[in-house]
């Protein structure tokens, strides 16, 4: 169950106020301390809190200067930092929201205060990441969309590049999709869409496959550490699967539908290859399905 629990940082040189705090949070958090500053970072990226309490009179450095440090981290700079400290001026607070502070508490500390805080931090924290979920996805499939696709490509290719493993892509489209639209309705376009992506959720096995929403009736698959033959292998796979699905129409027929699928790999044994380019391979694949009557699977040679 502690995997599931938020997690809170404190930042505190008074070992009493760590265990104060601790007993406060303990049972609603995961909490983990340290009580030196220049620790604190480190601390910080090492367990990617959610929220930050951080003391600002500590005994080496500030926790104005440690504020800066996190916010200068790729790591922590968004993570939420609560200022809990015995500096009670306006100016002082003042400072510490200016610096990028989410809250200041004042010690001494109401127990009810920092729960309250802390949770409001949360809250938001979580309302944030349920947006950008969302964000992600595309709503008819459930499948992740182009954005999301985007990100993840970039992430991969880097992964590729650095340690010179093969990267393939899958760029699939539902063959007359628009004729089937107008003879069926839309409706039941929309049902035909949400079961076509069903059936890469079946299909693709490994962890690092990754299929989103392109698009329409456009569908892309991602498959990292994968070389020609096996992406060949697995858009065949999904070619066939497709083929064979039945589509729920009415109680006493269903409908059939198929797909053409473009192929391309990189291998790093090829000249430099920009992410474009490679998508614009797949593309030309795709097309070349569709030229030999679709319902084929294509790979880009590199020709033409």
């Amino acid at each position: 169950m502690d995997k599931e629990k938020n997690s809170v940082l404190i930042v505190d040189d008074q070992k009493t106020t760590i265990m104060v705090l601790k007993n406060i949070l303990g049972n609603e958090y995961r909490v983990f301390a340290t009580d030196n500053s220049q620790t604190a970072l480190k601390t910080a990226e090492k367990f990617k809190p959610d929220v930050i309490l951080l003391d600002i009179l500590m005994n080496d450095i500030d926790g104005y200067a440690v504020l800066a440090e996190l916010r200068n981290s790729e790591i922590t700079k968004d993570i939420p930092v609560i200022f809990i400290t015995s500096l009670n001026d306006v100016e002082d607070e003042e400072k510490g929201l200016s610096l990028g502070a989410a809250d200041y508490i004042t010690k001494p500390f109401s127990p009810e205060i920092v729960r309250l805080r802390i949770q409001n931090q949360i809250r938001m924290l979580n309302q944030l990441q349920t947006s950008n979920e969302l964000s992600m996805l595309d709503q008819l499939t459930q499948l992740p969309n182009r954005r999301s696709f985007e990100t993840r490509i970039n992430t991969e290719w880097a992964v590729a590049q650095r340690e010179k493993k093969p990267i393939s892509i899958l760029l699939i489209d539902l063959d007359k999709f628009k004729s089937y639209n107008d003879t069926y309705g839309h409706l039941q376009g929309d049902a035909t869409l949400k079961t076509t992506a069903n059936l890469f959720k079946k299909t693709l096995k490994r962890p690092g496959d990754f299929a989103a929403r392109w698009g329409g009736e456009e569908f892309i698959v991602l498959l990292s550490n994968t070389d020609s033959n096996g992406a060949l292998e697995i858009a065949e796979q999904i070619r066939k699967s497709a083929e064979d699905m039945e589509i729920p129409f009415t109680d006493t027929q269903n409908l059939k539908i198929t797909i053409s699928i473009g192929v391309n790999t990189y291998n790093h044994e090829q000249t430099a290859l920009s992410i474009n380019d490679f998508f614009a391979g797949a593309d030309k694949a795709l097309y070349d399905a569709k030229d030999a009557g679709r319902n084929k699977v294509c790979f880009y040679s590199g020709a033409g």
